[in-house]
């Protein structure tokens, strides 16, 4: 009875601080217990993503779901990408997360450096069909040390009431100032960028990465880049939206999920140029090490399931991995907006989509990085956000 008591009072005691830390901090009264649980040292899955608006839709589709399914809390931490975290913290080791949402060029890297675990498909759920999940995720989502689960995509956006009359249509207007006036922001990294400025050029899609492998397509490349005046180079996913909010820049790269939260949520005068976009997997990936494996593994399971990648790209529209989600996305449950026109997978969008060939970064990204970062060393007209 005593210890029925304790139980009891502790329980109440972290639903109490749950509470007090929704209302303190507006995220949601589940959000908070799951965070006020992790600080009570009970198990939880900590999982590494991007935080913003994608995190957001993370939480209510995924995180909060799976704890009211299993009781396990997830504590969430927060990076802009990049392997540089995984790396410093396999070699100090200890690894403080149990599950990395990361791109499926960067898992693949990672994974050849022994860096994650293996994931076996057996894992993942069947359709409410019944179909296998080996034929249920599209091609290329099922990979030894990371499963997609969402197609995203890099685009550019712009500002509507900077060019009042003729409009950008084709990513050639990204490096056009003379028509199209004003500071661009760029993601600071070669990737897309360096894509983008070849088919500026006219080179056609299937020529862009065996150029690029080459000193010519690289100088081709960045003398694009390097002709564009005032640069704002960005890093976190929530900056370029910013800075167009600010007016600070005219046109920005950045994350189609990020824009869409932007015109739809906080109604900013911003339009996406679907022309060029670059689509990408986006996996989870198990890093090597982790403290609780077999939840993140049970978690894999959960969130990529047909019915929760339904719910995430209702919320924010990232294209499903598994075709019986994507014939399932039908509105957003607050706005009403109909969630597939603005999917990069939708036709309407990716009639001009190139595919980022992650097996390419994946073998030059050294080399590839290298030179940019050379670049941006003696490009004298780029500026910080």
């Amino acid at each position: 009875m005593v210890r029925a008591e304790r139980q009891a009072g502790a329980s109440w005691r972290k639903t109490a601080c749950g509470l007090l830390l929704a209302a303190l901090t507006g995220m949601s009264p589940l959000a908070a217990g799951q965070d006020a649980a992790a600080a009570q040292g009970e198990a939880t899955l900590d999982i590494l993503t991007w935080g913003g608006a994608y995190e957001r839709a993370q939480r209510r589709a995924l995180f909060e779901p799976f704890t009211e399914a299993t009781g396990i809390p997830v504590r969430v931490h927060r990076y802009n990408g990049g392997l540089k975290e995984l790396r410093q913290a396999a070699k100090e080791g200890s690894i403080p997360w149990d599950l990395i949402d990361m791109s499926r060029s960067e898992a693949k890297n990672a994974c050849a450096s022994q860096l994650l675990e293996p994931i076996a498909p057996e894992i993942l759920h069947a359709s409410p069909q019944g179909e296998p999940a080996r034929r249920d995720f599209i091609h290329g989502a099922l990979n030894r040390c990371a499963i997609t689960h969402s197609v995203f995509a890099t685009v550019v956006a712009y500002r509507r009431d900077a060019f009042p009359g003729r409009r950008p249509t084709e990513i050639d207007d990204l490096f056009n100032q003379q028509d199209f006036p004003g500071p661009r922001a760029l993601q600071r990294g070669p990737a897309v960028n360096l894509e983008w400025a070849l088919l500026s050029y006219g080179v056609p899609e299937e020529e862009i990465y065996r150029l690029l492998s080459t000193r010519r397509g690289l100088s081709l490349a960045f003398k694009r880049l390097d002709n564009l005046d005032s640069i704002h180079w960005w890093e976190a996913g929530d900056t370029p939206v910013e800075l167009l909010a600010e007016d600070r820049v005219v046109m920005a790269s950045g994350f189609n999920g990020r824009f869409f939260d932007a015109m739809v949520n906080r109604d900013l005068p911003i339009e996406i140029l679907w022309d060029g976009q670059v689509q990408e997997h986006e996996v989870w990936a198990i890093p090597r090490g982790a403290r609780e494996s077999e939840q993140a593994r049970q978690f894999i399971g959960f969130a990529t399931s047909t019915e929760r990648q339904t719910a995430l790209a209702e919320l924010i529209p990232y294209g499903p991995s598994r075709r019986s989600a994507t014939i399932q996305v039908a509105n957003h449950p607050d706005h009403g907006v109909d969630m597939r026109l603005h999917i990069p997978t939708h036709p309407l969008n990716a009639e001009h989509a190139l595919t980022k060939d992650d097996e390419w970064y994946a073998n030059s990204h050294e080399r590839i990085d290298e030179y940019f970062r050379q670049a941006l060393m003696t490009e004298g007209t780029s500026e910080l956000p």
